[in-house]
């Protein structure tokens, strides 16, 4: 079989994890290569000592894409909850110089009806960059969920998350959950969504959905059959 290079396309530090790091995991103990790309700074909309706060979320991006195995990792700086402010030509051109170099065959990015502006931009952008004409080598384009951003949209509003395809991550969910602890600034107690029990019971409640121990859940956004 042959590899696939994957590319996770994420609005802020820790939504990659959050979204689909058993499947980044699982994708590099297949010998797939998987490459991230992280477009806001997660931070500056708090308040505080800002640039200590980004640095410090650099890092502990690093460490968590080096427990997943990541080969490539780029880290850009856009203003948190900002992204709508910025013309998507932009943020596409920043994505396709990504895609340019690692070249890849397989993307992950967010679902377009999550609460979070930046998640939401962050898939327009990817849409955009991955469309379908000749030499664009992305063949399988996948969405994921986050948790506290994508079940907090309520029915209705836009069209709601429902997945039709799932990662068996019960080999890699350990390596997810060691991951999200490199973020240990962001994780709260249960039963906040994003709390290293709910990020389990989330993973418990996908695989059981799809007859396995574990698993991620994703709408598939386009497949080429190869």
């Amino acid at each position: 079989m042959t590899a696939e290079s994957v590319l996770v396309v994420a609005a802020h530090p820790d939504d990659e994890v959050l979204g689909c790091g058993g499947t980044m995991a699982w994708h590099r103990r297949a010998g797939d290569s998987v490459a991230v790309l992280i477009l806001a700074d997660g931070v500056a909309s708090r308040g505080g000592a800002v640039a200590t706060a980004i640095d410090e979320r650099r890092e502990w991006a690093r460490r968590a894409n080096a427990i997943l195995g990541v080969t490539d990792l780029t880290l850009l700086s856009y203003p948190d909850n900002r992204m709508d402010a910025l013309a998507l030509l932009d943020v596409v051109q920043d994505i396709e110089r990504v895609m340019a170099r690692c070249r890849p065959t397989v993307v992950y990015t967010h679902h377009a009806g999550d609460v979070n502006i930046d998640h939401a931009r962050t898939h327009h952008a990817v849409i955009t960059a991955c469309r379908p004409q000749p030499g664009n080598a992305v063949h399988q384009l996948l969405f994921f969920e986050t948790p506290s951003s994508t079940e907090w949209r309520p029915p209705g509003s836009v069209a709601m998350f429902a997945p039709n395809w799932f990662t068996d991550v019960s080999d890699t969910l350990e390596a997810k959950l060691r991951a999200a602890t490199a973020y240990a600034g962001e994780l709260h107690d249960f039963p906040h969504p994003r709390s290293l029990a709910a990020i389990e019971h989330l993973a418990r409640w996908r695989g059981a959905s799809a007859g396995v121990a574990a698993a991620e859940a994703f709408e598939l956004g386009r497949l080429i059959a190869r």
